[in-house]
């Protein structure tokens, strides 16, 4: 009897296993070892399976307005489940580089006609083309932001200078030459204009992040959805330094060239 008992639990097919994603563990309180139903459809009689992981997704543009939940099983058990037979809608080639990937791809689509192999890269972007047009919006708006904060430095170097003309046609007066004091109006303007970018790239940045600890748990996704780059500070930084130097090199050279008493309205 214990021998019986030994060879049918020997001849007991396995227990299968499937792994889902976190959105619809956390939207059905699933854990790893729980058992649940697998059926194509629902008058079918399903598969009592154990869920063995919980698969993070990917940061994957496509997919992030997408609500519907993932199930990974193993391809036998898929083509059981499914009824599907030996045929597949899509599947994935690895290469070992863009060489193999052109040979593959002619090979590929010299097969048979119906179906057509592409480039992962050329999915990608066709499936992305929301964002670059988000993307393209965004920088129109950035190059807009750049104009207004030009001529709003200059605005505010030629109300500063206007108010110090007394005290530049005294330093003139003196004995102070032009190209000290055009000297130090340029590098004032640059140290505002340096001081407003490092404050706009900290707003930039909490704004940033405030903006993926939002959208992120709205759509449950890793997805960042905007982002701050050493880069894109350094770029901003120097635009700032060349804007703040060419604001003050205006101001500044209509001030120089004035006479000093007539600074002083005289």
């Amino acid at each position: 009897m214990f021998r019986l008992l030994l060879l049918a639990l020997a001849l007991q097919p396995p227990e299968r296993t499937i792994a889902i994603d976190e959105r619809l563990a956390t939207d059905a309180g699933l854990r790893v070892g729980d058992r649940v139903v697998l059926m194509a459809s629902p008058e079918s009689s399903g598969d009592t399976v154990r869920i063995s992981a919980i698969v993070r997704r990917g940061a994957d543009p496509a997919e992030v307005a997408r609500a519907d939940y993932r199930v990974r099983l193993h391809l036998d058990h898929l083509q059981e489940l499914a009824s599907y037979g030996d045929r597949v809608d899509r599947f994935a080639i690895a290469t070992a580089g863009p060489r193999a990937t052109d040979d593959a791809l002619e090979r590929i689509n010299a097969v048979a006609f119906g179906f057509r192999a592409h480039r992962s890269t050329d999915i990608a972007i066709e499936t992305s083309r929301t964002f670059q047009v988000v993307s393209r919006f965004h920088r129109a708006i950035g190059i807009i932001t750049i104009l207004a904060s030009a001529i709003f430095l200059l605005c505010i170097m030629l109300l500063k200078v206007e108010e110090r003309r007394r005290d530049v046609a005294a330093l003139r007066l003196l004995g102070v030459s032009r190209r000290t004091v055009l000297g130090a109006i340029v590098l004032e303007a640059s140290l505002i204009a340096l001081l407003g970018s490092g404050i706009g790239a900290a707003l930039g940045s909490a704004m940033g992040a405030l903006v993926n600890w939002h959208y992120q748990g709205v759509y449950r996704t890793p997805l960042h959805f905007a982002i701050v780059t050493p880069g894109l500070v350094g770029f901003s930084l120097l635009l700032s330094l060349v804007l703040g130097i060419a604001a003050g090199a205006i101001v500044g050279t209509r001030l120089v060239r004035t006479a000093p008493l007539a600074l002083f309205g005289r």
